[in-house]
């Protein structure tokens, strides 16, 4: 009976989502740990299946290995590239991490990229350069010794200036997009039901797409019916905007079997190439152009206008942005003043809980997913009876 067939996967979800660090410590981290020991081992399965490509990737790490701890001429590009080469992994990191499941997104653009362009933007409008010393860019900002002209600095130099890390944060976003796609291209091949909330909302709007009325239901339908009938294109457009329902077009190309580069390459385009300039230039370097910038911050009719709490809001955004400006002029350790400010204290406690919060989502799901496998495995004994 379908019915009771539904009622029973709603029943066996409620009791999933129960299974919390907060609810059931205990078993949640059992089933956690179980869920790790059986992920490795399918890891292993499927690189011993391939033991040809993983022999050739040894090959190549040795290589690399070897020639990096040889001495030689050679060193100097070996250290530039690692140094890039580390740089790029941890933002295209951090864009995965912004993008991918696993219960929450940690929020990264918020928490890290666009500190950094703030904190170049002011910099270079600060030093009046772009042309920041390497060492210590991109680790701390220090003004070169000598400036360009007065006003010389561009829109368009600041967002060349952070190019590189923007790039490879919006790659790493494009690849936390494909479990959605994977997912539903593996369910409709097998011809499997997989228990994901997002699938079976997507099957359930491909059944009612005629009578769909509201607002949300109507939106979907659209960036479906774009990312099928338009393709490659379509798929461009809704990577290359702020797209909450991004998620439901990896579904789509997934469900309808769309060529992996077709999927792949238009969201690496959209979202590494022209959703970068658009984020960058218009959430936060335009926002910190110098004009709006000293509006919202120094001038007197803006924060300070408010009654009472005004000034003592305005007062430590002053004082982070003169401790920012000292240190932007600062050639050494010494002599550099130590004290800490509540915003900066505030925003590590926010990166802080922001990356607990998104660790305890790991847990929790992963203890969940063994919980569906212990579901699924009393599901199939009861049928075999």
């Amino acid at each position: 009976d379908s019915s009771v067939l539904s009622e029973r996967k709603r029943r066996e979800r409620e009791e999933r989502l129960n299974i919390v660090l907060w609810k059931q410590p205990l078993v949640t981290l059992q089933y956690f740990c179980l869920e790790t020991l059986i992920n490795l081992k399918e890891w292993t399965i499927k690189l011993w299946h391939r033991r040809s490509i993983l022999v050739c990737v040894l090959l190549a790490l040795a290589t690399l290995t070897a020639t990096y701890y040889i001495e030689g001429a050679h060193q100097q590009y070996v250290r530039y590239m690692e140094k890039k080469f580390f740089w790029c992994a941890y933002w295209v990191g951090l864009g995965i991490l912004s993008s991918v499941g696993l219960g929450t997104g940690l929020h990264t653009f918020l928490l890290y990229l666009g500190p950094h362009i703030a904190s170049v933007t002011l910099a270079a409008y600060e030093c009046n350069s772009v042309n920041f010393p390497e060492p210590p860019y991109p680790d701390q900002i220090i003004c070169p010794d000598e400036g360009t002209t007065q006003g010389s600095i561009s829109l368009w130099a600041i967002i060349s200036k952070v190019r590189l890390e923007a790039c490879m944060w919006g790659a790493g976003t494009a690849i936390g997009e494909l479990p959605p796609y994977f997912m539903a291209r593996a369910a409709r091949l097998s011809g499997a039901e997989p228990d994901d909330e997002e699938y079976q909302e997507f099957e359930e709007m491909l059944e009612h797409a005629e009578t769909a009325q509201d607002f949300a239901s109507r939106a979907k339908l659209a960036v479906q019916n774009l990312v099928q009938k338009v393709g490659f294109f379509g798929i461009l457009a809704c990577a290359s905007i702020p797209n909450p329902l991004f998620d439901l077009a990896g579904i789509t190309c997934g469900h309808f079997l769309v060529p992996f580069w077709t999927f792949f390459g238009a969201t690496l385009i959209g979202k590494a190439v022209i959703k970068m300039h658009i984020q960058a230039t218009n959430f936060f370097v335009f926002v910190f152009f110098p004009p709006l910038f000293c509006l919202v911050l120094w001038d007197e009719l803006s924060i300070s206008a408010i009654p009472s709490i005004g000034p003592s809001l305005q007062k430590p955004f002053q004082e982070y942005l003169e401790a920012q400006r000292i240190k932007l002029h600062h050639k050494s350790d010494g002599g550099v003043p130590q004290g800490e400010n509540w915003l900066s204290w505030m925003f590590e406690k926010l990166v802080i809980v922001m990356v607990c919060y998104f660790i305890l989502s790991i847990i929790n799901s992963m203890a969940q997913s063994y919980a569906k496998r212990l579901q699924q495995k009393m599901y199939s004994e009861e049928k075999t009876k």
